[in-house]
């Protein structure tokens, strides 16, 4: 699987404890025609590795709002995070009447009950955060409303430099996918699946039946 090299990244959450500024070569390409089709023919599929998502989806980072795009057809419903506001409103104007809610929310402090959701997407959304132990709260909360057996899957992007040129006066923490796995069983997910083609890596996990203690 060749998962391509551009767009470099495009999710853009926004955490209350940094500066949310992202620039605006970075937000061109999140609503580029050319991340839609990356998505929607290479990244969506490679992540999803034939899994069907269930019946309520929660997409966290939603951005612009392409993956959200994409995802909003393979499902009965879906529920998609922002933290930005005027990203957040955008989205809700845009999808009012689909099967899409917008809410504008923390990824590491979700607004939703425990069990909730069949499947959670996160796509080119965990080096915005800006700490490791941030991005290990944000994994333990979504495996907290998870179903027990539910499954989280996303892609990445690997620290390059042209990756790091686009990110200027942005956050950018990238995570190393050799730890990923141990990080996700750590944050309560069992049979973690890490892979990594050129510049990205897409991950899987399912739900364990117990949150760690």
């Amino acid at each position: 699987m060749a998962a391509g090299t551009a767009p470099q990244t495009c999710a853009n959450p926004r955490a209350p404890s940094y500066d949310p500024a992202v620039n605006d070569e970075h937000l061109r390409l999140c609503a580029s025609a050319e991340w839609a089709e990356l998505v929607e023919r290479v990244l969506l599929p490679w992540a999803l590795d034939s899994r069907g998502p269930g019946d309520e989806v929660l997409e966290v980072g939603a951005g612009p709002g392409l993956v959200t795009d994409a995802l909003r057809r393979r499902v009965p419903r879906l529920v998609a995070v922002e933290l930005d506001g005027p990203l957040a409103d955008a989205l809700r104007r845009r999808l009012a009447g689909t099967n899409v809610e917008v809410v504008r929310a923390d990824a590491g402090a979700l607004p939703f009950s425990g069990g909730r959701f069949s499947a959670v997407a996160c796509f080119t959304m965990l080096h915005h955060l800006p700490t490791a132990a941030t991005q290990d709260q944000v994994l333990r909360e979504l495996r907290r409303v998870l179903r027990p057996g539910g499954f989280l899957f996303g892609t990445d992007g690997m620290d390059t430099a042209s990756r790091r040129a686009l990110h200027q006066d942005d956050v950018f923490v990238p995570v190393p996918p050799d730890e990923l796995a141990g990080r996700l069983r750590a944050a309560g997910f069992s049979d973690p699946e890490v892979e990594v083609s050129g510049d990205r890596f897409r991950f899987l996990a399912v739900a364990a039946l117990q949150t760690p203690r």
